[in-house]
């Protein structure tokens, strides 16, 4: 599923396309995603202006001049287009009055497209307990360690909690937990001060290098120019099982990277250095 770097570079390319445009045209071919999409959902955005977006954890908001937005998710496997020849699964399809055309692709039709008004955004369903946003302000060490108090989950776990902190998935968790060296294993509740200052140090680095290198390629995933993203070249843990750690090399005491797997979610960690 794409994590908050994917979905922040996704959004930005609509922007940069869409941003005081009117919507010209839009054609749904199917409307049983993970949810339905609504009845009137193509007579809502037909005619209006795209006034602006948000993105709020891994959705994001398409904000309309008649004060409703369009709230995407992309699910497990979708992605979205620009200019590009229509494809399967294009379950949407938008064209704007210069001629741009947009589609929303989703084969396992996990996403969701829904109508919300402006100033309802945050009492959404799917957006009323999300976290807050770990590269805003508000997220602070302070926050998160109270979030964390007395909790008995494995801080990996705590931390894909999108109700701890919105937008991390599995890849950023296991890149910011070998980064602030604290072991995925973990008790949340144990964290000290310091560490749980480190961690938030360390998401916020992860999250901001990973939107500027376009996101991670990973399976279906690739910007809605076409591109690919590129921080999975700069994965430090993630997906490196049985490499050498970069900060053990040659160490007999490091065995390097090792694989476990945490609730169903594979983890990914150095444990000489990951407390």
């Amino acid at each position: 599923m794409p994590e908050l770097p994917e979905v922040e570079t996704v959004m930005r390319g609509l922007a940069a396309k869409l941003l005081d445009r009117r919507i010209e045209a839009a054609s749904l071919i199917r409307g049983d995603l993970r949810w339905p999409v609504p009845d009137g959902f193509v007579q809502a955005i037909v005619g209006a202006r795209v006034a602006g977006f948000r993105r709020r954890g891994k959705y994001m908001l398409m904000r309309l001049d008649r004060d409703v937005s369009v709230l995407i998710h992309l699910g497990m496997s979708g992605r979205m287009t620009i200019d590009r020849d229509p494809v399967a699964h294009q379950h949407l399809t938008i064209t704007t009055d210069d001629g741009c055309v947009i589609g929303f692709v989703d084969p396992r039709r996990f996403g969701a497209l829904d109508l919300v008004a402006r100033t309802d955004e945050d009492a959404h369903r799917l957006i009323r307990d999300l976290g807050p946003e770990p590269l805003e302000a508000a997220f602070t060490a302070k926050v998160l360690r109270a979030a964390l108090a007395g909790k008995a989950t494995p801080i990996k776990a705590a931390l894909l909690d999108q109700s701890v902190v919105a937008g991390l998935g599995n890849i950023y968790v296991s890149e910011a937990l070998f980064r602030a060296r604290i072991s995925p294993f973990r008790l949340a509740g144990s964290l000290t001060a310091a560490e749980v200052g480190r961690l938030v140090t360390a998401i916020r680095a992860t999250l901001t290098e990973a939107i500027a290198a376009g996101g991670s390629s990973l399976r279906d995933y690739v910007q809605p120019s076409g591109e690919l993203g590129y921080f999975q070249h700069a994965w430090k843990v993630y997906g490196r099982a049985g490499q050498e750690c970069e900060r053990c090399p040659g160490l007999p005491a490091c065995a390097g990277i090792v694989r476990a797997v945490q609730a169903n979610r594979a983890s990914f960690w150095c444990p000489r250095t990951q407390a």
